[in-house]
């Protein structure tokens, strides 16, 4: 019998041939193999609206999927601004699945616990194809126990962004939750009661699917401006009650952690960025929400202000801590892709000095240029990194999809250094490994990994190793960091997984960096006496 012929991608895994034949991708070559690359971006269907008597407001999300035309096997769009306080794909998928349709695949630039209740329109076939940055919750374990007919597909936000506009994704039908909404269209992220500060992720729907609905629970005076997302671009408007909870969408400033191990991994990565070349007047940053990731943000506020030292770009996903450096006028602008608290809601409804932008304009590497291109520093989170710096962001430790690549592998590329915290143990788990479960974000793309018991750098980056050599830090080598976590909680069994593919992780040129396998049934034995 012939054997399955296997792609050895440029991070070293095993891609099969019957993955890219049935993608029709190829396999990953490398951070920045498609510079360069020509393309042409694609187009969706249009109808014009040219008599001023018709109206855009449908009675329900029913009347909304009729005249959109719904049938069995479309794409469906949603966005993740709402987060775990969403609501708009639960009703639509609910209509859908009343309506009797099937074979419906689902493209979000993310999917949360919120949206657990969508999991029995897996089982019974409604939803065949899952498409998004993030899948956690009882999503993620019915991808992981092989419950979703077709491969899906985890992308960077850029990635996501990349697959539409260049006609690799096509969207059918785009719902897009709206805080405010005027009758004609006009979107907004703020003014309502469900407000969440942007629509970044949402916009390149609006421009590339045949059918836009907006859907809000604030319908407001026209014109509703300036627009996140414009009536050029929509067809219908829909009013329900609730898109959100707002309580679950901000869920409150971010405040700093109290955990020993996370403020001594920030006061490492504080001192390390203030002793690169990068850290001066003007430099650009960006960092996630973490306990360790908000600490360091405060103490690097703290140096910046002892020695007069501004941010020129804080960029992504904001919380209150950046918009607090902003207020104080430490920080030029903050360039916005999604807010986490009330703090920063506020601070972009109020601060002339905080922007929303696209997702695109943010990472989509297709672009003339990205956001991220132009980030000094990036700081970034990972559930495991092994001896090659290769992250693991979206795969447990257990096998179950349970996370997001987001904008991990945009930033990663795009930054001039790019600093990885995490605790050299998750629990009894080591974060530190020899194999990652999965890669997610390359390791030529990560310079820095600080833990708890050492910091090491990459290699690659000879530079950043000369200019680290006479400061007081705890470096040593990921080998000897991986040694570490091994010697604690010993070598870790491999998670065993059954040979059916039910993911794969695109790098965020499309191209493939890893498959995601079926989780292997747990077999019990019974003694025999």
């Amino acid at each position: 019998m012939r054997g399955i012929y296997k792609m050895i991608n440029a991070v070293g895994r095993e891609i099969p041939e019957e993955v890219l034949k049935a993608t029709g991708k190829e396999a990953f070559k490398g951070a920045y193999a498609y510079d360069n690359y020509e393309y042409t971006k694609a187009a969706p269907k249009a109808h014009t609206m040219m008599d001023p008597k018709r109206s855009k407001i449908v009675e329900s999300i029913h009347d909304a999927l009729v005249k959109c035309e719904i049938k069995d096997g479309m794409t469906i769009s949603f966005h993740h601004h709402f987060r775990e306080g969403d609501y708009v794909v639960n009703m639509v998928m609910d209509e859908i699945h009343k309506m009797g349709i099937k074979g419906i695949t689902i493209c979000a630039s993310s999917l949360g616990k919120a949206n657990d209740p969508i999991v029995p329109y897996i089982e019974d076939g409604t939803i065949v194809g899952i498409q998004s940055s993030g899948v956690r919750g009882k999503i993620g374990e019915a991808i992981s126990t092989g419950k979703l007919r077709d491969i899906a597909i985890m992308r960077s936000h850029g990635g996501r962004v990349r697959a539409v506009e260049s006609g690799e994704v096509h969207i059918d039908i785009a719902f897009i939750g709206a805080p405010t909404c005027d009758e004609y269209g006009n979107m907004r992220a703020n003014g309502g009661k469900s407000d969440c500060g942007v629509l970044s992720y949402a916009m390149v729907d609006a421009q590339y699917a045949d059918k836009v609905v907006a859907v809000t629970d604030c319908l407001v005076p026209f014109p509703n401006i300036p627009a996140s997302i414009s009536m050029v671009d929509v067809d219908y408007v829909c009013v329900v009650d609730e898109i959100g909870n707002p309580a679950k969408i901000a869920t409150g400033a971010a405040k700093p952690t109290t955990d020993v191990r996370k403020i001594m991994m920030a006061d490492y990565c504080t001192k390390f960025v203030v002793n690169t070349p990068y850290f001066k007047e003007g430099f650009s940053y960006q960092t996630g929400v973490g306990g360790a990731s908000i600490a360091s943000t405060i103490s690097l506020g703290k140096i910046m202000e002892e020695r007069g030292i501004h941010m020129g770009l804080g960029l992504g996903g904001i919380t209150t801590p950046m918009c607090e450096l902003l207020a104080k006028g430490l920080v030029n602008k903050l360039v916005d892709t999604q807010d986490f608290d009330q703090g920063a809601i506020e601070s972009i409804k109020t601060n002339p000095n905080h922007f929303e932008i696209s997702a695109s304009e943010y990472a989509n590497p297709f672009n003339k240029g990205a956001y991220v291109n132009k980030l000094d520093f990036v700081i970034l989170a990972s559930l495991e990194v092994d001896v090659n710096f290769n992250c693991n962001v979206v795969v447990g430790s257990d096998g179950m999809i349970t996370g997001a690549q987001g904008g991990h592998p945009d930033t990663a590329a795009g930054a001039k250094c790019t600093i990885v915290i995490a605790p050299l143990l998750q629990g009894r788990i080591p974060a530190i490994c020899t194999n990652v479960t999965t890669v997610t974000t390359p390791g030529e793309s990560v310079d820095v990994v600080i833990t708890d018991y050492g910091i090491a750098i990459n290699p690659r980056r000879q530079d950043l190793i000369e200019c680290m050599k006479d400061v007081d830090l705890p470096f040593c080598t990921i080998e000897e960091l991986r040694d570490k976590a091994y010697a604690m909680v010993g070598t870790p069994d491999p998670v065993q997984f059954d040979d059916r593919i039910v993911g794969v992780i695109e790098a965020r040129d499309g191209t493939i960096i890893d498959v995601v396998r079926k989780i292997k049934d747990y077999e019990f034995t019974t003694a025999v006496e």
